[in-house]
């Protein structure tokens, strides 16, 4: 399954390597910046530039588009050349891809601090960057068909799949929602409007939750997970189970997002059936990597890399039954624009993405450099820096999303009356909460600088560095 080592492309997949650790870095302390913000609002320094409103998508476009998307596009490139056996099918192609990925990222973080925002979630940037983004997933597109044509194992892996799916979905969504009439250089209008504007966005949000930070990394965890613990994978029929039915519900589930909105009651239901049947494949998924695993649980205590594949495979199994609890009305009504939500969100951020992402890059950037990571101990003092941060992230966003979604609801019993009608009030109840968050915060960026320290150490270490000094 992987002849010709010599002969593959490595050049791009290590430029995506960096990529995704400066960009994690990056967008992870932007996070950190805005969640001292809500605790302590003199931190937004009354300028637009380092307001709340500004960093805030800085840092989620920085994440999903920046740090993300370069773990899938390194994960792609590097995995789909071993299980297909054969070289990228364009190595010029690849390196513009690079180029022009990296140049999208820094327009994206200039103009949003700069407030030119289409004001969409996770759709923010205007109609000239739109263009170049379509631009670029054409590139990779032509590249990724095109190494298909020309491969030798005929047979495909399920990862490749997964990314498959990526491939096609993506630029789909991502072109019907940002359809626009440009009114300058950076400003537009949707040509959707009211409920139908947000319906499209809502199935264009959620499924980019879908097809871009759940199918591709289901692809690297079917890849990579076998492949560091040198052994099968569970249940190959299984996992082909787990992408087909993925990919047909997914799909339907975003209007779970506009529940006791003016949206259609039957498309809200739709959203909360289909979102509970996810259930069912992702729960699947997380399985054949458990039991994947068994085969190997004995090294569990010594692999701080294998420590962050089974935390990621755990969070990806507690998000994926989270989100559809959080979809049924009853529920839905307390949690919506909570907290809690923010707690979800980031338990599969910085859980499932998050560390399968590091994950990747503590058994890639090894050995695609020739070389062995730096430091064991370090690797594993990121793990524990990681999976502390996180409990604090999410517990203290759980306790504050229920304790918020409580004070809005309550309600004098002899009067009717809305008891705590003060905003100020109930923000002043979640600061301990949301203070906690950002200690959680603080400990999961100060892992992934050390993740970064340790990898710059790895990369010195190679053969052709060690050769040049």
């Amino acid at each position: 399954m992987e002849h010709n080592k010599g002969n593959y492309s490595n050049g791009v997949v290590k430029g995506f390597l960096i990529s995704a650790v400066v960009w994690g870095v990056v967008g992870m302390l932007v996070g950190l910046i805005i969640a001292f913000q809500l605790v302590f609002p003199s931190l937004n320094l009354d300028l637009p530039w380092t307001s709340f409103g500004r960093l805030r998508p800085l840092h989620t476009n920085a994440i999903i588009f920046g740090f993300a998307l370069s773990i899938v596009f390194a994960g792609v490139y590097h995995s789909m050349q071993r299980v297909l056996r054969t070289r990228l099918f364009s190595d010029t192609l690849a390196k513009i891809h690079l180029i022009l990925y990296n140049t999208i990222i820094v327009l994206a973080a200039v103009t949003l601090l700069l407030g030119y925002s289409q004001a969409k979630e996770y759709a923010e940037l205007e109609w000239p960057i739109d263009i170049l983004v379509a631009v670029m997933w054409v590139i990779f597109t032509i590249n990724f068909f095109g190494t298909l044509a020309i491969r030798k194992e005929k047979q495909m892996f399920v990862a490749i799949w997964f990314f498959m799916a990526t491939v096609i979905a993506v630029p789909i969504l991502y072109i019907v929602n940002n359809l626009a009439i440009p009114t300058g250089l950076f400003s537009s209008y949707s040509i959707f409007s009211g409920s139908f504007d947000a319906n499209v966005q809502w199935w264009y949000g959620h499924n980019a939750v879908a097809f871009v930070l759940t199918t591709p990394f289901l692809g690297i965890m079917y890849y990579y997970f076998p492949k560091h613990i040198k052994l099968p994978l569970y249940s190959h029929r299984l996992s082909i189970v787990h992408f087909w039915s993925l990919v047909f519900i997914y799909i339907w589930a975003g209007p779970h997002h506009l529940l006791w909105s003016p949206v259609p009651d039957w498309a809200q239901s739709l959203g909360t059936a289909f979102s509970i049947m996810l259930i069912l494949p992702s729960w699947g998924g997380m399985l054949n990597g458990f039991l994947t695993l068994t085969q190997a649980k004995e090294k569990v205590q010594t692999d701080a890399t294998l420590k962050f594949f089974l935390v990621a495979i755990t969070f990806y199994g507690m998000s994926t039954f989270e989100g559809p609890m959080m979809s049924l009305k009853s529920v839905n009504g307390l949690s919506h624009f909570t907290d809690w939500t923010i707690g979800h969100v980031h338990a599969g951020a910085l859980g499932w993405v998050g560390f399968m992402s590091i994950a990747m890059l503590y058994y890639l950037v090894p050995r695609v450099w020739h070389t062995k990571l730096y430091s064991e101990k370090f690797a594993n003092w990121h793990f524990w820096l990681g999976t502390l941060g996180i409990l604090l992230y999410v517990v203290s966003m759980w306790v504050s999303g229920i304790t918020e979604g409580l004070l809005w609801r309550a309600v004098d019993s002899s009067t009717g009356e809305l008891l705590y009608k003060s905003w100020n009030y109930i923000t002043d109840q979640l600061w301990a909460m949301r203070l906690v968050r950002a200690l959680g915060g603080t400990l999961y960026l100060t892992g992934m600088i050390l993740m970064g320290y340790n990898l710059y150490k790895t990369v010195q270490l190679s053969p052709s560095r060690t050769k040049q000094a």
